[in-house]
């Protein structure tokens, strides 16, 4: 890629599925151009029902990622439960998210964002180790296969559901190729009051991943983030920045305290809007950075 067109910024910002104010007809090569054009540099591609893209096409994104200076990312489907009931609903799952990851790297992606499932009301920590073993499996079909992708459990917004930082976090230690997804919102909303809002909660966060992962997860990470609506049992649906109450300012501000890095991916129903607000957001924090 051309570091040229690059903004030289820790992160890249960019949007969760192709921007709406990109050509209809232009898929997500036309998607990848027109991320350069807002001036944006990253672009998550929505594959969350299936994967339904020939190689052919896959070229194409690549080809339209590198000449724009675009960093990919894939959203696997919603499909996917780590801890599904049956072999046989694994073995879906497993194969959808290994299809996303084969046609993703093709296609240019680095990461592979997935939601991990749900506990299906067993313990979490059971729940936790066959989502352990089933992600261990999925990862070393990768490595066998020479699939360079990184394995991206999404932290979840709703109680009921795998994901929680300290999960992702878990499987990352012990597991090949496996790095968080985290989801600031999500996290926001998954207390269900209200909570996980403030500079110091946005600050104990980066610092459990920098104990964790160290400077691999710190300075490497995939953010999603958007305003959000929550109930007492967690997410209900996203919003845009200024229809919530999430602190986006605070949470900038301690991404550049702590010299994080990576990417952050918007899902504000205004998408573009939103990731160009987040960028702008975390440009002027990082003028006012101070070491936490």
């Amino acid at each position: 890629m051309s570091k040229a067109l690059h903004n030289d910024l820790p992160f890249r910002f960019g949007t969760v599925g192709t921007p709406l104010s990109a050509p209809k007809n232009g898929g997500s090569a036309g998607g990848a151009q027109r991320i350069r054009e807002l001036s944006l540099d990253a672009l998550e591609l929505a594959w969350v029902q299936s994967v339904r893209v020939s190689d052919e096409a896959c070229v194409r994104i690549r080809e339209a990622a590198a000449t724009n200076d675009v960093a990919l990312s894939v959203h696997a489907s919603y499909f996917i439960n780590l801890n599904a009931a049956t072999e046989e609903m694994w073995q879906a799952g497993r194969e959808r998210l290994l299809t996303a990851c084969r046609a993703g790297a093709k296609a240019g992606a680095t990461d592979i964002i997935f939601h991990p499932g749900s506990y299906m009301k067993m313990e979490p920590v059971v729940a936790w180790r066959i989502a352990r073993d089933r992600l261990a499996e999925v990862s070393e079909t990768l490595v066998r296969e020479k699939v360079a992708v990184t394995l991206r459990p999404e932290t979840m917004g709703k109680q009921a559901m795998l994901g929680t930082l300290e999960e992702c976090i878990a499987w990352s230690r012990e597991i090949e190729n496996v790095l968080p997804c985290v989801d600031f919102a999500h996290l926001h909303a998954r207390p269900g009051d209200g909570s996980f809002n403030t500079y110091d909660e946005f600050a104990g966060a980066l610092r459990l991943i920098a104990a964790g992962l160290g400077d691999r997860g710190l300075r490497a990470m995939h953010i999603h983030f958007s305003g959000i609506e929550y109930t007492a049992k967690g997410e209900k649906r996203h919003l845009n920045l200024d229809k919530a109450d999430v602190d986006y300012k605070a949470l900038f501000q301690a991404l550049a305290d702590f010299g994080a890095g990576g990417r952050v991916m918007s899902e504000t129903p205004n998408m573009e809007e939103g990731a160009i607000v987040m960028r702008n957001a975390y440009q002027r924090a990082r003028t006012r950075a101070r070491k936490p």
